[in-house]
């Protein structure tokens, strides 16, 4: 069971009838859930009502319902599908006919997926720092991806990977970064990687490169530099120290036919919570970005 999480006093820019701007849905990424405030605040203060899922099997929603392997396991990413619709359809039936997506990391990668078999149903698509293949060397993008096709269709919960805790540290008040959140569902360490996601992933990577047609307008979003993802250094929020963005700029264009690529000096793995000035760099510019093409007018219906 997924969690929709929203203000529970929406600013009063966000009631402004005269004029009505989609409702904003954010899509968290791997380990990870909504604990952006500071994001919900922008939207709002700009028109934009502003809500956030966590997943099934994340943040708000672990422990509501068995999660077989474990926190953010599944063994299909299409299973998110009813977590989206049911959103979709909530977000709705509290008036809001338009919609558009903010994404970031997996979440990037499950929100075009999504869309792309959703025509019509929102407008437009941020999407911050999207997981769009592996980083990774042409050994763990063949090789080691052939066996966790197959270890992850007989034995989807057999853990094959994990995460490395220096972005995690870099992040956390408590460890000397600027945010404060549950390290309960964001753990340093974060959770197995189990071959059954690692599965899903891929394949997800494989429909990415083959082209999604996704029919809205797509910003993607990205640090300027790469950084190491497998030990601390000093640059590990001024870049991104989780993925690599020239995977996310060969592949963005893949997405669909109206596609726009940013990037963003000294940017984290997480845009919109990298150190300031890259911070409100990101911010200001996707929210200009939305206006400019929600401007021009609501999509079709779905």
């Amino acid at each position: 069971m997924a969690t929709l999480v929203r203000r529970a006093t929406p600013s009063a820019r966000t009631s402004d009838d005269a004029d009505p701007r989609p409702a904003v849905l954010y899509l968290h990424g791997f380990v990870d859930y909504f604990f952006h405030p500071h994001v919900a605040e922008a939207f709002e203060e700009r028109g934009y009502r502003f809500y956030a899922l966590d997943l099934r099997g994340y943040g708000r929603s672990i422990g509501r319902g068995a999660q077989e392997g474990g926190p953010n396991h599944v063994s299909d990413l299409a299973i998110y599908t009813q977590d989206l619709d049911a959103a979709v359809a909530a977000i709705r039936a509290e008036g809001h006919r338009r919609m558009v997506i903010n994404a970031h990391s997996t979440g990037g990668l499950i929100g075009p997926l999504w869309a792309a078999t959703r025509p019509g149903t929102v407008e437009a698509m941020v999407l911050n720092s999207p997981w769009l293949d592996l980083n990774g060397n042409w050994f763990l993008r063949g090789p080691v991806t052939a066996l966790v096709h197959v270890i992850g269709r007989w034995c989807p919960t057999f853990k094959v990977s994990g995460l490395r805790p220096h972005y995690g540290e870099a992040l956390h008040r408590d460890t000397g970064g600027e945010w404060d959140y549950s390290l309960v569902w964001k753990p340093h360490l974060g959770f197995p990687v189990t071959a059954g996601w690692l599965r899903s992933v891929r394949r997800a990577h494989r429909r990415v490169k083959r082209g999604l047609a996704v029919q809205c307008p797509v910003l993607v979003a990205t640090s300027t530099t790469r950084g190491d993802n497998r030990h601390w250094h000093p640059e590990v929020i001024t870049s991104d120290s989780v993925l690599d963005p020239a995977d996310m700029w060969a592949r963005a264009h893949r997405l669909g036919s109206d596609v726009e690529v940013r990037t963003f000096p000294g940017g984290a793995h997480d845009l919109a919570l990298s150190p300031e000035p890259a911070r409100s760099a990101y911010l200001t510019a996707a929210l200009g970005w939305l206006d400019a093409v929600t401007a021009r007018g609501p999509a079709r219906e779905a």
